[in-house]
């Protein structure tokens, strides 16, 4: 009897203790921070999407994100890659959604978990994904009832998810904040009274889901006082939340600019990045979070835009291959520490300001039990200034802002950089790949009983389903022998106009030339003299998709592909409209279907060991060789440097698109000094917008790795290497 007393005491002081820690596990928050446990918190965060890296990687981001003075993991979740099918889940992987905060946790960090769950991120369909389109009566992103319906399914199957693991703070976990939505506030205005309506609805879905943290919403200056309003952008100093109840927020600092195809790529300077955030924590801001800290990669089609890059570096503190990125991981660094020198006092009270000058001004956090700490700023983007404050002097160079923790000596000025700045470089590595062998796309193979037909040009993401990047339009042309062109000398011209972002025309099964979107104008045209004789010919067009639309108004109903006209000029006495004749359509290329990037299809197909010298500049040609793993940890690319335009893939694995066209932009010289603006600061002009391609160490074996390629428009393969990035 006094055994089973003494067992029920144990049960209860183990109940007891139990429900005094959950009782501890609290987010809430008042106007001047986030409060975690009852403390006011200044937190300092930083975006990593786990499908950018490997789950080998993780780890390492994070022990870096920390070292460099993170409170903070700040991740989408990727709808698309989630649910690639109606009902179907994959949580695998780079998807493993789980481990990756565990991993967060494991580290002692916190997690702010943006659900959307659309994202825009430069991610394909902005992470919707593409069988949503199809649903019928759906609208995107309004209040429309099969969108909400499907939206409030995915996010309660992963707040489920999270809760089955006990990941938010309220159970213990690290999750600390969720976001509904995402940079919603023009789409608001553009749907008017049912814009409004939807985000509410969503922010109140949201709330509903109890999951004991508070929600976010970035870029909706009108969100219910249930969500806390969030500021994004370069600079977001001037942001105020829309209730004097809210914490002031920044959900995305942007470290720098993801990069186009055909664009120079940008590079926003450390000093301009730190100033942007010690002058938004002086105007009272308790929440940072760069976007990115680490960017990543865009592997396999998931870059959206299109014409995204699939390297998403981002110029962020932590390279696309998880290297620390000098000056700016460690001036960054430094600043955190200042900033949190000062937590106590930025956090208890609001700042005093007092003029120092026409440009210059001082920022006072003084309270009796929490200290003081003083932002000396100088928004002089030419000339240095010295200032007089508490009777003592200090120089302030230009666009800068001192911090001074107890309001005396200067730990820290966002100008002043005391880090060495690393160099990187792409070394040969000891990998040699072995003969290469080649296999022409066959285009005469097109399966009529495979293909799909209609009177009219078709949209090919309509045809597609966005399963393959690739769609072949193909019609035929009768001409008369007694035709004039044909005996003029001069041969008739094909005039194709698309959307499909690029282009290849064959005629009877020769190539006859390519056209390309650009960033700047995604519709092109296709024009050119082609070689047609009398009787049949066969015009098969091959529309290339490089990334689906990821952000704008309804743009699940945006075109892509050859919505034409597709004329030729200089026959019948005139033009012929071929754009309302029978056309055939098969998507994807043979290759593709007989999945020759694996080890078990790779045998499926004829390989040709012919010279590469012979095979320069041929079209629609795959290649592969074989290569064992380099010695070492250096992380691995591919230098694609003598390639046009296609797809890789490694072990099955697909590395991503690539594209060897030449960057063009404005690369003069770059001061930090002064806002910062896209066209800022660009480097690269006239060189391969992108040259290497991150090879994840994980993917390979110790011996016989798989590389596959496929090149669209010609290249040389001998001049491909696998290189090893090295930081010092």
């Amino acid at each position: 009897m006094e055994t089973n007393s003494v067992s029920g005491w144990k049960l209860f002081f183990l109940v007891w203790i139990l429900s005094v820690q959950l009782m501890q596990c609290t987010v809430t928050y008042d106007r001047k921070s986030i409060i975690i446990n009852g403390k006011k918190r200044l937190l300092i965060s930083g975006s990593i999407h786990y499908p950018r890296s490997t789950p080998e990687m993780w780890g390492d981001l994070v022990q870096k994100a920390k070292d460099g003075g993170l409170d903070v993991i700040q991740t989408y979740v990727f709808w698309n890659g989630h649910e690639p099918s109606p009902g179907n889940y994959y949580f695998e992987g780079r998807y493993d959604l789980v481990r990756f905060i565990k991993t967060i946790q494991n580290a002692g960090l916190y997690v702010h978990l943006r659900i959307g769950p659309y994202v825009c991120a430069e991610w394909n369909f902005g992470g919707l994904p593409v069988w949503l389109k199809y649903v019928p009566g759906i609208s995107f992103r309004t209040n429309n009832e099969p969108f909400k319906k499907a939206m409030q399914g995915f996010t309660q199957k992963i707040v489920q998810m999270m809760k089955n693991e006990r990941l938010f703070q309220s159970q213990g976990g690290p999750i600390i904040l969720s976001q509904i939505e995402n940079e919603y506030g023009p789409f608001s205005h553009a749907f008017g009274s049912a814009g409004h309506a939807y985000m509410n609805w969503a922010a109140n879905m949201a709330v509903g889901m109890r999951t004991g943290v508070p929600w976010v919403m970035c870029k909706e200056d009108d969100a219910p006082d249930s969500v806390i309003n969030a500021c994004n952008g370069f600079y977001c100093d001037a942001f105020s939340p829309n209730r004097p109840n809210k914490p002031k927020m920044w959900t995305e600092a942007w470290s720098g600019w993801f990069t186009e195809f055909g664009g120079a790529i940008h590079q926003r300077p450390v000093q301009d990045l730190a100033f942007s955030v010690a002058r938004f924590i002086q105007k009272g801001g308790s929440f940072v979070n760069y976007y990115m800290y680490h960017g990543g990669t865009n592997f396999g089609r998931t870059a959206g835009g299109p014409f995204v890059t699939t390297s998403y570096d981002y110029d962020a503190p932590l390279d696309e291959y998880g290297l620390i990125r000098q000056p700016k991981y460690g001036h960054l660094k430094e600043l955190h520490m200042a900033i949190k020198l000062s937590e106590r006092a930025i956090v208890s009270t609001d700042p005093v300001i007092t003029s120092l000058g026409n440009y210059q001004q001082a920022h006072v956090f003084s309270s009796k039990h929490h200290g003081c700490a003083a932002f000396l700023s100088n928004y002089n983007s030419k000339s240095a200034a010295r200032v007089i404050f508490n009777k003592m002097h200090y120089n302030l160079p230009p666009w800068s802002i001192s911090i001074l923790p107890g309001c005396k000596t200067v730990a820290f000025n966002t100008a002043t950089v005391r880090v060495q700045p690393s160099r990187t470089q792409m070394l040969h590595s000891d990998a040699q790949l072995l003969s290469w062998e080649t296999y022409d796309e066959d285009i005469s193979s097109l399966n009529e009983n495979k293909r799909t037909t209609a009177f009219s040009l078709m949209d090919q993401i309509n045809v597609t389903r966005d399963t393959s990047d690739y769609l072949w339009y193909t019609t035929s042309a009768v001409l008369n022998p007694s035709e004039p062109s044909l005996h003029g000398g001069v041969w008739p011209t094909l005039s194709v106009q698309s959307k499909g972002h690029a282009l290849h025309v064959f005629i009877n099964g020769r190539f006859s030339g390519s056209a390309f979107g650009t960033r700047e104008n995604k519709q092109f045209t296709f024009y050119k003299a082609v070689n047609l004789h009398s009787g049949i010919n066969r015009i098969a067009l091959l529309s290339v998709a490089v990334g689906l639309p990821n952000v704008g108004t309804h743009y699940e109903n945006w075109n892509t592909g050859i919505l034409g006209p597709v004329l030729i000029h200089g026959v019948d006495r005139g033009t012929r409209d071929l754009s309302r004749q029978k056309w055939s359509y098969q998507v994807g290329l043979k290759g593709e279907s007989m999945n020759i990037v694996g080890a078990a299809g790779i045998s499926s197909v004829g390989w040709a060991q012919n010279s590469l010298v012979a095979r320069r500049q041929q079209p629609l040609t795959w290649y592969k060789s074989y290569f064992n793993a380099p010695q070492g940890n250096n992380p691995l690319a591919l230098d694609m440097w003598s390639m046009g335009k296609g797809q890789i893939w490694i072990n099955g694995q697909s590395i991503g698109r690539y594209w060897t066209t030449l960057s063009s932009g404005d690369c003069r010289r770059c001061s930090y000094a002064g806002p910062y603006r896209v066209p800022k600061c660009q480097v690269g002009c006239g060189k391969p917008t992108q040259r290497w391609y991150h090879v994840p160490r994980s993917w390979l074996r110790p011996t016989q790795n798989l590389l596959v390629v496929f090149e669209e428009i010609g290249g040389d393969a001998s001049g491909i290497n696998l290189v090893k990035r090295s930081v010092s």
